[in-house]
């Protein structure tokens, strides 16, 4: 049988601090009752949370800190202080078998230099990648990564981020041979950094791995549904989703504007209030909530910080996801997989 996903919850993390947290535990658990649950944090404000919850007190465990990383608080200063914060010992906890995943809320910077720190990247791996999953007008999500956590990157590093995304997709959103492309200003071949061009041909040769890359795509590409999985550094990864979340939040602040501005508009808005519901759902990130840092020996999940109950209870299901498909073992198959053509490759050479 299955083991039951344990996920640590850093409850000091994020805008709402606890509240929005607990709430988001509690709807996870309703929706998945083989979960299981260790919450650090401050437990005077977490206890009366809970009271509010509707839960299985013998399936969650809270562990007392007063301390909480700030959102303010430099990556060098909050590793100082890991061992006795809630997102230090949330990461701990993953590192020490005690919890399969950790989920936070709080200082993305901080959170990805204490599970750095704390979990080291996987064999094969330079550096870990921020992925999440975004909405497409396509049937299923695009992976995209590097959504922050690397703002430069070389060619092995992209090619690393192909195969570690392209395990996400497997895990995550279940395609089997993901459709892998690099951001690029341009499709033709000849545009792009040396560094795109490098990472492109290195793809094109890795045709025995359990992907299928075509190449680059444009920016206004992202949510056609046409690719699986985008392939970016930090820097551009970062711009590119901010861009679509003040896009998103523009349409649908243009959208109320608009029915408001006259009666025959009101009237036209009740007409309309079935497809704009289903526009709202679809724009909705809360409803897309949870990256995940990969190429670390452990699974790390980022709630945004302002994600309600909703958004917090969708990235503890991305962690449970991640943990059930094993993604972590899959993604070292792969590279020892590429490392070992790339190996046999030179000695021919």
């Amino acid at each position: 049988m299955e083991a039951a996903p344990r996920i640590a919850i850093d409850a000091m993390g994020g805008d709402s601090g606890p509240a929005a947290m607990i709430a988001g535990v509690g709807r996870a658990h309703r929706r998945d009752s083989s979960l299981r649950f260790v919450i650090y944090g401050d437990e005077r404000l977490i206890r009366p949370e809970l009271e509010r919850t509707k839960h299985d007190s013998s399936t969650i465990e809270v562990v007392h800190t007063s301390e909480a990383i700030a959102a303010t608080e430099k990556p060098s200063q909050a590793i100082r202080r890991a061992k006795t914060t809630s997102m230090g010992m949330a990461i701990a906890a993953v590192k020490d078998g005690q919890a399969d995943a950790a989920v936070s809320g709080g200082n993305t910077g901080a959170l990805m230099a204490m599970a750095k720190l704390a979990l080291r990247t996987m064999p094969g791996i330079d550096r870990p990648a921020l992925a999440a999953a975004l909405p497409t007008m396509g049937e299923t999500d695009v992976v995209m990564l590097d959504l922050g956590a690397n703002t430069e990157c070389d060619a092995q590093n992209l090619v690393q981020f192909a195969v570690m995304g392209a395990a996400y997709a497997r895990c995550g959103i279940k395609i089997d041979q993901p459709r892998v492309r690099l951001l690029n200003i341009g499709t033709e071949e000849l545009k792009g950094t040396d560094e795109l061009k490098e990472a492109a041909a290195l793809l094109r040769e890795a045709d025995y791995l359990p992907f299928s890359f075509d190449g680059f795509t444009e920016g206004d590409q992202l949510s056609r549904g046409n690719v699986d999985v985008v392939v970016t550094d930090g820097f551009s990864g970062n711009i590119a989703l901010k861009t679509a979340e003040g896009t998103a939040r523009f349409v649908t602040d243009l959208l109320r504007r608009a029915f408001k501005s006259s009666f025959r508009s009101k009237a036209g808005f009740a007409l309309s209030r079935p497809a704009l519901n289903l526009l709202k759902v679809h724009l909705d990130p809360n409803n897309h909530n949870g990256a995940v840092f990969l190429g670390l020996n452990g699974l790390v999940v980022k709630s945004h910080g302002s994600a309600n109950p909703k958004g917090t209870a969708n990235a503890i299901k991305v962690a449970a996801r991640m943990v059930r498909n094993d993604i972590t073992r899959k993604i070292g198959e792969d590279l020892d997989n590429f490392r070992a053509h790339a190996f046999s490759h030179e000695a021919a050479e």
